[in-house]
């Protein structure tokens, strides 16, 4: 006897057993998710740990001139509105079941909620929130490197997620680019 995989085929000389197929051949190999260059987590973590370290080595001063009462409580109502724009757009994705991980595939074109706003609300209300981050703890370096890490994830992770988003849901994706802004302005 001769064990393959757990089946058993009897033992003939010069024979090849031979296995029955169903016919059905991969052929697409192409990756079901966006091929962005950056894992978009990384950027706004990176950004702001490159702001610490900047502003510990080269402080600048500015924000930390800013009345701290005023610069805490308008910081953390900035915080507040990004995280609330980043939680909004994580439900709205749960709720119609697609992946909030971009290495797993999108299986739903969410256009609802705050969807209706920004097509990115995860990248716009990290941005913000990073914006109010800098105020509350003074990282003038956090508002300097906002811009770069903006632009980063841009060409590096929206850009190319929404090639995929067009390829994956063609003209449904379209129509919508053309309704709702990529950020907030457009």
């Amino acid at each position: 006897m001769i064990f393959v995989a757990g089946a058993q085929f009897p033992a003939a000389a010069n024979k090849v057993p031979s296995f029955k197929t169903t016919g059905i051949i991969m052929t697409d190999t192409s990756l079901d998710r966006a091929n962005f260059i950056i894992f978009p987590p990384v950027i706004p973590y990176s950004t702001l740990a490159i702001a610490c370290v900047l502003q510990w080595l080269v402080p600048l001063g500015v924000v930390a001139n800013i009345d701290q009462g005023l610069r805490t409580g308008l910081g953390a109502l900035i915080v507040i509105v990004g995280m609330a724009t980043m939680f909004a757009g994580h439900r709205a994705l749960l709720r119609h079941g697609t992946n909030v991980n971009p290495l797993r595939p999108t299986t739903a074109l969410v256009t609802d909620g705050v969807f209706r706003r920004t097509r990115n609300p995860l990248y716009v209300g990290v941005s913000v929130a990073l914006c109010g981050i800098a105020l509350i703890f003074a990282l003038d370096w956090m508002l300097v490197l906002i811009i770069p890490a903006c632009v980063i994830l841009h060409f590096a992770v929206v850009r190319r997620e929404e090639s995929y988003l067009e390829r994956k849901f063609g003209e449904a994706y379209r129509r919508y680019k053309e309704r709702v802004p990529r950020y907030l302005l457009d």
